[in-house]
């Protein structure tokens, strides 16, 4: 029996979530005392990967999936697959394939993967591939678009045809080693900034006015014509984040560089604490403090530890909100949906996990309209849901969470009526306890979920099925 069937009668009472907008029934269910029936796609069993036959993945009954391009393979460049597949979008492409851009979270001087000659910088190993897949997960071409960057985690999709890739690092010859051990003088360059990935030709250097730090997400809203960005800074507070271009991007058809970053605060509550437990139905009114100086030149070599604080601890000093380790972003109807892997009360039963904050996870909701940020759920322990990660919505809505928890990690859906289910779980890899699911993302048509498994060998998937009969 997998260990998240209790969910119909358990945990979904203890979500925390706000009764007047989308996602509403999660409080609402709390406070009836009965919680509707979880509308998921039933128990999850061993299916083999239709590529070779090996069970990868475990999935309801009637859905089937192809693994393709794995670290280690080539692309149809003649270039070499770099591993730690990580953040992922996808675009439409002809003929009804998926145009898919996929990050690679490489750390270290270990040298650029594919052409050196357009690689920022050459002796960083992280970047992006783009890829044109069908349904079924044959790649019809594959190549390197981003290359000499590092850590690209996750990022976001643009709505003008375009990628914005991540940088969750702030490494470079200017600054001390980080805890992976590599040495940064052998950088050529500084690192931290986000790079924009069009679907066709060149990707833009680094945009350095939205910030150097530990970049994970970007999600873009026309409303406000802002780019939001979150903040995962593993061992200290993390903050969220919006860039201000100096043109809307709709109009330029890229973001451009010379805007203004801002960070978030509670107005009225200077430097709130959002990485604790919260009650249901928390919800806050917010305002944005300037960033004045979003790319320090740091001097003297400063260690990691303060290189990495620099950017959010001006934040800070101006009142803004503390959250724990912020990952997944995605903007759907006129919010944008983010995820806080270790936000959240203390859980009972759960080990500690290392790392700033002591809960199993939050997903948060900034509604850019009204200027008021609201808790969707929070983790009441590992069993209901363990440190969600990347996260992206269904055709119907429904919020698809990565979990990157130390034990077994799950797709899990949560839906606008408050529902939380499985949809699929990640079977071990071998030689990589730390693997873990990341990018999920829908192609065009709903048809096919394609997602990635980050681990050193990092593989990509396709799950197509009767997507229909339960709440994706």
């Amino acid at each position: 029996m997998e260990r998240r069937l209790f969910l119909a009668g358990s945990a979904v009472l203890a979500a925390a979530g706000c009764a007047d907008g989308p996602y509403a029934g999660v409080a609402q269910a709390g406070r009836q005392g009965s919680p509707r029936p979880v509308h998921g796609y039933g128990p999850l069993t061993k299916v083999p990967d239709a590529r070779d036959g090996e069970v990868r993945l475990h999935l309801p009954e009637g859905f089937a999936y192809r693994s393709f391009n794995g670290a280690g393979e080539r692309f149809t460049d003649g270039s070499v697959t770099p591993g730690r597949h990580d953040g992922m979008a996808a675009f439409r492409g002809p003929g009804g394939d998926a145009i898919l851009i996929r990050n690679h979270e490489v750390n270290g001087p270990v040298g650029a993967f594919g052409d050196l000659g357009r690689a920022y910088d050459p002796a960083a190993g992280g970047g992006t591939a783009t890829l044109r897949v069908t349904r079924r997960g044959k790649v019809i071409e594959s190549r390197p678009s981003l290359n000499g960057t590092l850590l690209n985690c996750s990022g976001g999709p643009m709505p003008w045809g375009s990628w914005v890739s991540c940088e969750e690092t702030v490494n470079g010859p200017d600054v001390g080693n980080d805890f992976s051990g590599g040495d940064n003088s052998k950088l050529k360059k500084k690192h931290g900034y986000i790079f924009e990935v069009p679907l066709r030709g060149a990707a833009s250097g680094p945009i350095r006015s939205a910030g150097r730090f530990a970049h994970e997400s970007a999600a873009f809203d026309p409303a406000t014509e802002a780019i939001y960005l979150t903040e995962d800074n593993f061992n200290f507070p993390s903050g969220f984040y919006r860039y201000i271009p100096p043109k809307n991007p709709m109009r330029a058809g890229r973001i451009l560089d010379g805007g203004r970053l801002q960070m978030l605060a509670v107005r009225g509550e200077p430097g709130k604490d959002l990485s604790t437990g919260q009650r249901r139905g928390a919800a806050f009114d917010v305002t944005w403090v300037d960033i004045e100086d979003p790319d320090p030149a740091f001097t003297g070599r400063p260690d990691n530890d303060t290189a990495i604080q620099a950017v959010g601890a001006q934040g800070r000093k101006r009142g803004a909100a503390i959250f724990s380790r912020l990952e997944g972003a995605i903007t759907h109807r006129g919010s944008v949906y983010f995820t806080s892997t270790q936000g959240g009360a203390t859980a009972r039963g759960d080990e500690p996990q290392p790392g700033f904050g002591k809960g199993r996870g939050q997903v948060w909701a900034y509604d850019t309209a009204r200027g008021r940020l609201r808790l969707v759920y929070e983790s009441p322990g590992s069993m209901a849901l363990d440190l969600p990660d990347n996260i992206t919505t269904s055709p119907r809505g429904t919020l698809i969470l990565c979990e990157d928890g130390a034990g077994d990690n799950y797709l899990r859906g949560l839906t606008r009526k408050g529902e939380i289910f499985d949809f699929a779980r990640l079977a071990p890899v071998a030689g990589d306890t730390g693997a873990e699911f990341a990018g999920t993302t829908f192609g065009p048509g709903g048809h096919t979920l394609y997602v990635n498994v980050q681990s050193i060998r990092g593989l990509s998937y396709a799950i197509w099925g009767p997507w229909s009969r339960g709440g994706l």
